[in-house]
């Protein structure tokens, strides 16, 4: 990856594209400190329990807790994003236009714009709630409350479709995926920020003499990182190659066919979605009910605390769950084993051992179920497994909160892409030069 960088740098319009992408980067992140006027920074503690305020929190780079201008971010579009693709199999017409090209895309994009905005409002309105009833918004004799709280609410609004812009800019000025590119840079800041502050509490607790256990705990707590890194990313580069033969067919004087290839299919061909979904689930009803009551013995919130909130055996196995269903539900989307079987036989192919048509669907479709239980196998046991050994072995709640396993999941993802986008500039510019 260090070599691609540098060999990105040495072309002109790379080394351009890269630097567009950096400066776009840089403006998402002066938005994520730019505090909106009537807040009071902190206000709202994402390390309460909620794994959505969690994630929102780490995906923004902390810019929710501090009442910041991009304070939802790019999860409006994210939602939106994922109810598009399930709408685009459910509602025939948005299936037709996926299937229309350039054009069709577009219409797509518009729609997903629209949903973009509602969905922006109703997370803008949510979070603003949140705020008063913490008694975050700065409101006194001059401006009423429902005066300071359209306000924010309008900032909030115009953060995330500023956020949405940056994002449709850097895809197409950049390097990479835009939206994809904002998470990545605001997991890593969240991390960076909680890292540099536990190392700056280990300084002053040596300077006043304490013992040296903090350093320890941080030592194994980053090798232990490191190992879930690993582990990641040789999961995400996983695959099943299937054999596809094709026959020799004489045409006229010449000979076609007779190669050898293969169908790559990825162990975790779904990514970090089902996580996402399965958690917004179940910690869907808490950040509602948390808008409009406080958890007090007897209550819906209190109840939904003790035997789903997070941690607790029951969340975990409903969450386990939960990622099974959303990753099937999306390998059947993405992977079609008739249509790959249909292609197959029209172009002459077949799999060694297996007869084309109906059987190799069958074969493929075998194949898809297999590593699709794997991968959502190994999918709940990311969501699942390291937050229990974080809380059990370390007591920082900051470092283990910016440390997420979905959030390193997210990380892992985006960069080997990153990579191939530049890898890929790369060769076209190659092709390019030679046949100049």
């Amino acid at each position: 990856m260090f070599q691609t960088l540098i060999d990105s740098f040495k072309n002109k319009d790379v080394r351009k594209k890269i630097l567009i992408t950096l400066g776009l980067l840089f403006l998402f992140r002066l938005g994520a400190w730019l505090p909106i006027p009537g807040i009071a920074p902190g206000v709202l503690d994402v390390g309460d329990g909620n794994t959505m305020l969690l994630l929102l929190g780490a995906i923004t780079g902390g810019a929710l807790s501090q009442g910041a201008f991009m304070a939802i971010g790019v999860m409006p579009y994210i939602n939106a994003s994922i109810i598009m693709q399930l709408l685009t199999v459910a509602i025939p017409k948005f299936d037709e236009w996926r299937k229309q090209g350039d054009e069709g895309k577009e219409k797509l994009n518009k729609v997903t714009r629209y949903l973009t905005l509602l969905l922006g409002i109703a997370q803008a309105v949510g979070i603003t709630v949140t705020w008063s009833n913490q008694g975050g918004l700065a409101a006194g004799e001059i401006l009423p409350v429902w005066l300071v709280a359209t306000i924010v609410a309008l900032c909030l609004v115009a953060g995330a479709m500023l956020t949405m812009w940056i994002g449709e800019r850097i895809t197409e000025l950049g390097v990479g995926n835009g939206i994809s590119l904002l998470i990545f840079v605001g997991i890593i800041s969240t991390a960076g920020i909680a890292l540099v502050g536990n190392i700056a509490g280990i300084v002053s607790i040596g300077q006043e003499g304490g013992n040296n256990e903090p350093i320890f705990h941080l030592i194994g707590f980053l090798l232990l990182v490191i190992l879930i890194f690993t582990f990641i990313v040789f999961i995400d580069a996983s695959e099943r190659r299937v054999q596809i033969q094709y026959a020799k067919q004489i045409k006229g004087r010449k000979q076609y066919g007779g190669q050898s290839t293969h169908i790559p299919i990825k162990l975790n061909a779904s990514g970090v979605l089902p996580i996402i979904f399965a958690s917004a689930i179940v910690s869907f009803p808490q950040l509602l009910f948390s808008l409009f009551m406080n958890p007090e013995p007897g209550n819906f919130m209190y109840w939904w605390q003790r035997w789903l909130g997070v941690g607790t055996p029951i969340y975990s196995v409903v969450v386990g769950l939960l990622i099974f269903f959303f990753a099937f539900f999306y390998a059947q989307i993405q992977f079609n084993p008739e249509e790959v079987a249909r292609t197959i036989q029209q172009n002459g192919g077949f799999i060694p051992g297996i007869r084309p048509g109906k059987p190799t669907a069958e074969h493929l479709k075998r194949i898809s179920r297999r590593l699709t239980f794997f991968g959502a196998f190994f999918l709940a046991f990311i969501a699942i497994v390291p937050a229990i050994i974080f809380n059990f072995l370390f007591e920082d709640p900051g470092l283990i909160s910016a440390f997420t396993a979905t959030g390193m999941l997210i990380v892992v993802s985006v960069a080997l892409d990153f990579d191939k986008q530049l890898q890929s500039q790369l060769m076209m510019k190659q092709y390019k030069g030679f046949l100049k």
